[in-house]
């Protein structure tokens, strides 16, 4: 009797891709020839999905955001409102413009709370993120109106919730401009990628002009996003199986600069490199537009996995904060967070012993990644107390198309054999 080795589960590395998105970025690795209309073609069918009559492509959406930013004219001194349990990239187009990120305590959703929010305020707000945590919608209608009395612009960061929706609407459609993310773990992956869209005229020619200035990425940058899924397919996640031998095979990648980190080292640290203020490549936005036309069937095996998740795991010690009435809300469950009452680093090392790979960085502190140095955020301890509880214990489940329901299953075992998880 042979000695079976389970197959890798893993929660943020490229899982979104399948065999025909790895057949797709081999082909473009090898051809050479530029297709101009591809940028403009994913504008387009994005677009007529979103219902948005102004639809702009980048390189990241972190591009897109401060592509937003620049033309509603933020600039220094103003006042950003931005959610506690946030990622780093979302904060530092803010600092690139001299402008101050002001942190609002979450709710129940993990997502702004209308209350704290208000309390926010002061005369230098000029603009309110809403992020839609995982996919869950935030109290967007609420929060509009708030918005709307104050005079302040909305903006959605919809990295999330691609195809996510509000009252029969999507997300994406409530605010003044919204912008979106097709990072490598994201709804949608081009590995990097990103998009701005607006149905307001004026917004849209600002954020047209500043894209229009743009350059694009160096063909080197481009080919090590098309390299992404077929190294970390073909070699990486295989050689988890291996007594965790394609860790130190990715680090290597990474740290040759051969494969992209997700987040940079400046990131981390409150700067946003030059490399990310770019236009779309052509080349990736035919992979985007290959996985805009999957999104139906992604959102629904999302939908599947939460459901399994939460049947499964209900009734015992484990807290869910999406295990509950949908109400209006038409979410894409993009990952499905469980509290825990234990560190959950010591949880994810088991796991990764078991060939479960479950982080993907939200845990530890309330802008991620964890070694975020949240100073430099201008992020102040006590400021936003719920999201640092939240980020204490936070796990998160996958839900995208390459776990299975054993796989899912694998990951439930798990957690009620080794999570010693309880209330808070």
């Amino acid at each position: 009797m042979g000695f079976k080795r389970e197959k890798t589960i893993s929660s943020a590395l490229s899982p979104n891709t399948e065999q025909d998105d790895l057949k797709l970025a081999r082909r473009l690795i090898w051809h050479l020839q530029k297709t101009d209309a591809a940028v403009s073609g994913l504008e387009e069918v994005f677009s007529g999905f979103i219902g948005q009559e102004y639809c702009f492509a980048f390189n990241s959406g972190r591009t897109a955001f401060l592509a937003i930013l620049q033309a509603l004219n933020i600039k220094e001194g103003d006042e950003v409102l931005v959610q506690g349990l946030t990622c780093a990239v979302l904060i530092t187009p803010i600092l690139y413009l001299k402008a101050k990120p002001v942190f609002v305590d979450i709710d129940e959703t993990l997502n702004i709370d209308p209350v704290d929010l208000k309390n926010k305020i002061t005369s230098k707000t000029k603009a309110i993120v809403v992020q839609h945590t995982f996919g869950w919608p935030a109290k967007i209608a609420e929060i509009k109106e708030i918005a709307k009395e104050r005079n302040i612009f909305l903006i959605e960061d919809c990295a999330h919730s691609l195809g996510s929706q509000y009252d029969g609407s999507y997300c994406g459609t409530f605010g003044d401009a919204s912008f979106f993310s097709f990072g490598r773990d994201k709804v949608i992956s081009s590995v990097f990628g990103g998009m701005a869209s607006t149905n307001n005229k004026s917004i849209a020619l600002g954020i047209k002009q500043f894209q229009q200035e743009l350059k694009q990425p160096s063909f080197c940058w481009t080919l090590k996003q098309l390299l992404s899924p077929i190294l970390i397919n073909s070699f990486v996640l295989p050689l988890y199986s291996f007594g965790g031998l394609g860790k130190w095979v990715l680090a290597f990648l990474q740290k040759t600069r051969i494969l992209p980190r997700p987040v940079s080292e400046k990131e981390k640290h409150g700067k946003m490199p030059k490399q990310f203020i770019k236009k779309m490549p052509d080349k990736l936005a035919v992979l985007a537009k290959h996985q805009l036309a999957k999104l139906e069937r992604f959102n629904k095996r999302r939908k599947d996995m939460a459901a399994f998740y939460a049947q499964e795991l209900r009734g015992g010690s484990f807290i869910m904060p999406f295990d509950r009435s949908l109400g209006k809300n038409n979410p894409n469950f993009m990952k499905f967070p469980v509290l825990v009452n234990t560190n959950p680093r010591i949880i994810l090392e088991k796991a990764i012993k078991a060939n479960i790979l479950l982080g993907d960085g939200w845990r530890k502190t309330p802008i991620v990644p964890f070694d975020t140095n949240i100073k430099k955020m201008g992020y102040q301890l006590g400021s936003c107390p719920k999201a640092e509880g939240i980020a204490a214990c936070l796990i998160n489940l996958p839900t995208h198309i390459n776990i299975s329901q054993e796989g899912a299953l694998r990951i439930v075992d798990f957690l009620k054999n080794n999570g010693n998880t309880g209330n808070n």
